[in-house]
């Protein structure tokens, strides 16, 4: 079977949530993976590449309107397909 496997290039900024203008819909229709400092991350809502940082739920704290809260972590950012 030959599958035409087009995906879209990574952004240098993506973000999980659809609200925000670094949405790009077309990236989650793929698995993606997120290596931060050597280390693959799941928990990741937010990075950008050319900064260097990554946006990572705090557990168990939510802010007014019920989301989790987010921290930012600097390092080293790496983002593949799986």
């Amino acid at each position: 079977m030959t599958e035409n496997d087009t995906r879209p290039a990574l952004p240098d900024h993506l973000s999980i949530d659809a609200r925000s203008p670094h949405h790009v819909a077309a990236v989650f229709e793929h698995d993606i993976g997120i290596r931060f400092n050597d280390k693959d991350r799941s928990d990741v809502e937010e990075y950008c590449l050319s900064e260097g940082w990554i946006r990572v739920p705090v557990p168990k704290t939510k802010d007014r309107k019920g989301n989790p809260l987010t921290i930012k972590l600097k390092g080293r950012v790496e983002v593949f397909y799986r």
